[in-house]
């Protein structure tokens, strides 16, 4: 891109944009010619992709910021106006809009729902942030045809996001994603209303104790048993974390109406976009911990939960007990803890004889295949998917429409949990609430989460998992990516970690692939996605995708060991040795 369309596009931009301070940005750096960060900033539009919008704040079509906000918006209400012309033309359409706690995130929110007002659409408004699962409840509970959260999840304080939501409560998939993006990308004029016109025509209302005294009682009515919880809430002490999001209104106060004692690290909770106590406000980083668990030492917490800025996804940590010294705590992975939820519903159900006919739960393709084991174990089936909740819920969707199965749970391996119909995206607010009574009923029995958790391994398999990541910054970063794959594609490892690939599914290109065999191939039942994984000839998956909402390509790798003469702990050693050598091969090819 030369300097003359770098200028030009920034012009426009700031003839465009309303927002004092989003231009001003661009004005100042055209002032210092500053042209790499201008390039930057304006080498490409900001991708409306399949899960909405998700970049660094800041001025330029290549940053989240109002005008943005609004193309996107005004894209969405085209295309849904075009889905439903009967009811647009009854003014019957309704969108929901949420927020969390980054910086620009109320006025991204307002922005969008005055789009919706100015192309004739009930925008219902939350007054103050709340979850990303409080909006898709709230969309199913007001019949509403579409929502918006503004968030950028767990990615730092510099980014927002805003991910788009159809009428069932779920992300939005195809065809409509394709559809909307093509409106996104089409939008030549801007419709809106101001907030005063909005209210005065009926087209934008608050909504607050409305969703929110129903939401925090379906989340209560989740759970199998409250008789234990009255009777034993007092003996249970929780450390809990909202990490400066959203989720301190809803856990603190189910769990508390519930009796039980919640400690929230009172340094994080509160919302703050500046998330100052942490890199990361990721429950997936044990640093994004270390507060909390510092305060569970102290206050001799049973278990330590920490939900990320949206209260989407749930972290926990347990005392370590005879795996480590007192006072210590275990960091519980996102596969462990669906594990253990997993374990936990299916076999509450089967207590309670409330175990429906066609039980099933849904993970994704990069998920521990542990859990499959442990439905299977109860009579149920594992359903898998690709990666991202809104294909878990599709998945719900289609099964509860033909009948073939009654999904009680769905899980993915980063954090996030689904323990009711009502929601139809990972919540951890009801994820917070089911572990309190996980906790507590395991206590019952004289044993702790990582006691049952080493019950199961027992009964199938020691399975661990690894992650690598590599961030790839800049106009480059896409190309380089896809080299990645495509060097994956045209010249499959032959041996990972030394041990042999026997099988591939290519997930982009729809086939099962065989080197051993190489005309043999079989048919893929799944959307396309970039997406590669390796079946190892000790049954380890490794898994291969660019992430769809940043910079990065993202490795997965899965192994079981079976317990042999040795136990656990020698099953442990062989996984972590298995696991270093195929980390490092990946390392190899991605220059980490």
């Amino acid at each position: 891109m030369d300097q003359t369309e770098v200028i030009a596009q920034a012009k426009d931009y700031i003839a465009r944009e309303q927002d004092a301070f989003f231009k001003a940005e661009v004005e100042a750096l055209l002032a210092k010619q500053d042209w790499k960060e201008l390039e930057d900033r304006f080498y490409r539009n900001l991708e409306f992709g399949t899960g909405g919008l998700r970049g660094v704040i800041g001025g330029g079509y290549n940053r989240m910021n109002t005008l943005v906000v609004k193309s996107a918006t005004q894209g969405l209400a085209t295309y849904l106006r075009k889905a439903f012309p009967e009811k647009a033309a009854a003014g019957k359409l309704a969108a929901v809009i949420a927020y969390d706690s980054r910086h620009y995130s109320p006025e991204f929110a307002e922005a969008a729902a005055l789009i919706f007002a100015g192309n004739g659409i009930k925008a219902y408004l939350f007054s103050a942030l709340r979850p990303t699962p409080e909006l898709s409840y709230a969309i199913r509970k007001l019949g509403a045809d579409t929502g918006i959260v503004v968030t950028a999840s767990h990615n730092p304080p510099q980014y927002n996001g805003y991910k788009a939501y159809w009428n069932d409560g779920s992300q939005v998939i195809p065809p409509h994603d394709e559809g909307i993006i093509r409106e996104v990308n089409g939008v030549k004029e801007i419709r809106e209303l101001t907030r005063v016109e909005a209210f005065s025509q009926e087209l934008l209302e608050i909504i607050d104790k409305q969703i929110d005294d129903p939401y925090q009682a379906m989340v209560r009515s989740r759970l199998f048993r409250p008789e234990l919880i009255k009777a034993k809430a007092a003996e249970v002490k929780i450390v809990y974390t909202p990490l400066h999001g959203t989720g301190a209104l809803h856990v603190e106060a189910v769990l508390g109406s519930l009796g039980l004692k919640v400690i929230t690290v009172p340094e994080q909770r509160e919302g703050n976009g500046d998330f100052p106590t942490v890199s990361f406000p990721n429950p997936e980083e044990a640093a994004a911990l270390e507060l909390a668990v510092k305060l569970g030492k102290e206050k001799g917490a049973d278990v330590v939960m920490a939900t990320d800025p949206d209260a989407d996804r749930l972290g926990i940590a347990v005392p370590s007990g005879k795996r480590g010294a007192p006072g210590d705590f275990t960091l519980i992975t996102g596969n462990q803890l669906g594990t253990l939820l997993a374990d936990y519903v299916f076999l509450s159900l089967k207590e309670t004889g409330k175990l429906p006919p066609k039980a099933a739960m849904v993970n994704t393709i990069v998920t521990t295949g542990m859990q499959k084991r442990v439905a299977e174990s109860y009579g149920a089936k594992c359903y898998e998917c690709l990666t991202g909740f809104k294909w878990i819920a599709s998945v719900m969707a289609e099964t509860e429409k033909d009948g073939s199965a009654n999904v009680v749970f769905g899980t993915e391996e980063s954090y996030g949990f689904l323990v009711e119909n009502e929601v139809r995206d990972k919540d951890g607010v009801s994820a917070a609430a089911m572990t309190a009574e996980m906790t507590l009923y395991w206590r019952s029995k004289g044993k702790s989460l990582l006691d049952r958790l080493d019950e199961l391994y027992e009964a199938h398999g020691y399975w661990e998992e690894a992650g690598i990541s590599k961030y790839f910054q800049g106009p480059q970063g896409p190309a380089i990516m896809q080299g990645i794959m495509e060097g994956y594609r045209k010249n499959p490892p032959k041996t990972l970690g030394g041990l042999g690939v026997e099988k591939v599914r290519d997930i982009q290109e729809s086939v099962w692939k065989y080197p051993a065999e190489p005309g043999k191939t079989d048919p893929v039942d799944l959307p396309k996605s970039d997406v590669l994984q390796f079946y190892l000839s000790d049954g380890t998956v490794v898994s291969a995708r660019p992430s769809g909402t940043e910079p990065k390509i993202k490795f997965y790798a899965s192994s079981c060991t079976q317990l042999g003469p040795g136990g656990l702990e020698a099953a442990k050693s062989e996984a972590a040795r298995k696991l270093e050598a195929i980390k490092k091969d990946i390392r190899q090819v991605i220059g980490d």
